[in-house]
Formats: structure tokens, C-alpha cells, sequence
């Protein structure tokens, strides 16, 4: 009786593009959870990705650039969903609360990679790694848990200072960068109800008084004029 004999395995299918970029990226990632900044080489990845080295030096200029891309595609691909609870405070202590768990350990890989020889690679300085590795948003008003209370009417960003919007989210990052673990329920309660929201109660609250004053200054320039008008 013929047996057959194995089929051979299809050969892999050429990567190219953004595919061999995701696969040498997520590698990267692979290589500083296993070994850390220290001992990663280009080499390394290129082998963890199953490549070669002058595939990784076409896209990075060194083991820096690659590191820093690294971090930016796990962000991208890790993002954390806006809840939408009907309340502004509801919604950033549910969206705060997600972010801390799902960043912890990815701010713990940051702080390690910045301080075993990143930041001196790179001449960053710990505020500019900041802004560049955790993502801090370039204009706070625009974040979606902020366009959400627009549109229910509890705030209008654009009235509030972009320092104001963003505090809660800086706090959130400095604590993990401070203890590289997740913060604690009371802590995030503490940031939303005792920081952040009293702020931007005081911010509508000047914006409403600063409107008041321009009415009632429009109104007495309009009343002028009429004066004027009658005296002619």
C-alpha cells in the first residue's frame, strides 16, 4: 500500500512595508521586556524579528531611534477607550482608572529604558522623554472625555486654561513614573474630586463672570452712544 509522503510547509510569505516594520517593532518590545535597554542591540531584534540588520538600519539610525519607535507603537496600539457615563466625573475617574492599569507596566519598561543609558544616548531630558515616550496630548481640550462634557453642556474647554484640562492626566503620569504601579482607587478619586474638578468649576466659573463683564460693559458703551445720539 503507497503511503503519502508529507507535504512540505509553505515557505513564510515575504514581509514588506508596514508589516516587517510592526514585526521588527513588536520584537523590539519583546527584547526590552526580556533583557532591557542595556543589553538590546540591533542584532538582537533583527534576529527576534527573523531579519537582518541592514533591514533595521534603513528605517533607524541606531538602537535609540529604534527604541523610541518602539514606545510609540506600543501606545498606538494599546489605546484605552473613553467611557461615556453621562458625567464628567464619572467618566475621568473610569478613564483615568484604565489608563493607570493599562500603563503601569509600560511606564515601568519606560523608566527603566530612560535611566539604563536612553536619556544619555539621546541628550533627552526627563521632561522631553516625557512628552515623547507617555504621549502627553498637545492640545488637552481636544480630548474626547473633554469634547463629551462639552457637548452635555458641563464645560466648554475652550473657556478653560489648557494647564487645567491637562493636570489630571499629568498627576496619573507622575505618579506612575514616581511608584511604576497602577494608582490607587482613593488616589485617582483624590485628583478628580479635590484637584481637577474644582479647577474647572473655578475656570466656568471666571469665564461666566468674564462674559458678565463684557455684556455689562457692551451694554454701558451701547447706552453712551444712544446719550450722545439724543444730545445731537
Amino acid at each position: 500500500m503507497a503511503t503519502s509522503s508529507p507535504q512540505p510547509e509553505p515557505a513564510p510569505s515575504r514581509r514588506r512595508g508596514p508589516a516587517l516594520e510592526a514585526a521588527i517593532l513588536d520584537a523590539g518590545w519583546d527584547e526590552l521586556l526580556e533583557v532591557g535597554y542595556a543589553r538590546l542591540t540591533m542584532g538582537s531584534v533583527a534576529s527576534r524579528a527573523h531579519t537582518s540588520e541592514p533591514v533595521l538600519y534603513r528605517r533607524w539610525a541606531n538602537k535609540d531611534e529604534l527604541v523610541l519607535a518602539v514606545f510609540d507603537r506600543y501606545r498606538a496600539t494599546h489605546p484605552v477607550p473613553v467611557p461615556d457615563t453621562g458625567a464628567l466625573r464619572d467618566d475621568l475617574i473610569q478613564y483615568l482608572t484604565a489608563l493607570s492599569d493599562a500603563f503601569a507596566s509600560f511606564f515601568a519598561i519606560a523608566v527603566a529604558t530612560a535611566f539604563s543609558g536612553l536619556l544619555a544616548a539621546t541628550g533627552l531630558s526627563l521632561a522631553q522623554f516625557r512628552a515623547q515616550v507617555m504621549g502627553e496630548e498637545a492640545r488637552p481640550e481636544a480630548r474626547a472625555v473633554y469634547r463629551q462634557a462639552a457637548a452635555r453642556g458641563e464645560i466648554d474647554p475652550e473657556d478653560v486654561p489648557a494647564a487645567v484640562l491637562a493636570l489630571p492626566f499629568d498627576l496619573v503620569r507622575h505618579d506612575l513614573l514616581m511608584d511604576v504601579k497602577p494608582l490607587a482607587p482613593e488616589r485617582i478619586r483624590s485628583i478628580v474630586d479635590e484637584i481637577a474638578l474644582p479647577l474647572l468649576r473655578a475656570a466656568r466659573g471666571g469665564a461666566s463672570v468674564s462674559g458678565r463683564q463684557e455684556r455689562l460693559r457692551a451694554g454701558a458703551a451701547h447706552t453712551a452712544v444712544e446719550a450722545r445720539a439724543v444730545q445731537m
